[in-house]
């Protein structure tokens, strides 16, 4: 079943999904888009060839995903383009207050996959992370580490 949650088409099929809320599932799906608009702008711009970059690492994502990870990918996939041009308008132009509520929106992730099954948010948590390490070498960013810089119990090594 496909259903919308602020203009977002969520398959329903993430069956890990089923207990987070419309508004959590939508934030899960946009994560990538979000590590990458942060990584992207590093210089305070996102130029075509960042653009570029991030869309094309999202496909490859598909394909270089744990098994498990595949629905969730596939998910993230369909509507990735739009949301990375979505969120480069929402916190345009990228100062540092802009920024900072970007970082601070990825970390809002931290709760949310501490609320799915254990092994799948070790996986996808670790997914995420090697997703940014791949957005930062090939962005040539000196993004420090602060994507994911809060611990979730359980999960992080």
């Amino acid at each position: 079943m496909r259903v919308t949650y602020n203009h977002i088409k969520i398959q329903i099929m993430i069956k890990e999904f089923e207990k987070l809320t419309m508004e959590e599932r939508a934030l899960l799906l946009q994560a990538p888009a979000l590590v990458s608009v942060l990584a992207a702008s590093g210089d305070q711009a996102i130029d075509k060839a960042g653009k570029a970059d991030a869309i094309k690492l999202a496909h490859l994502k598909i394909v270089t995903a744990d098994a498990a990870l595949l629905p969730y990918y596939k998910e993230v996939h369909i509507n990735f383009k739009r949301h990375f041009e979505a969120i480069v308008k929402r916190y345009a132009p990228f100062d540092d207050r802009k920024r900072g509520a970007l970082r601070r929106e990825i970390e809002s992730l931290n709760p949310i996959i501490a609320k799915l099954d254990t092994e799948f948010a070790k996986s996808l948590h670790a997914s995420l992370a090697r997703y940014e390490e791949h957005v930062k070498k090939a962005e040539g960013s000196v993004l420090v580490d602060f994507i994911f810089p809060l611990p979730i119990p359980g999960l992080s090594e």
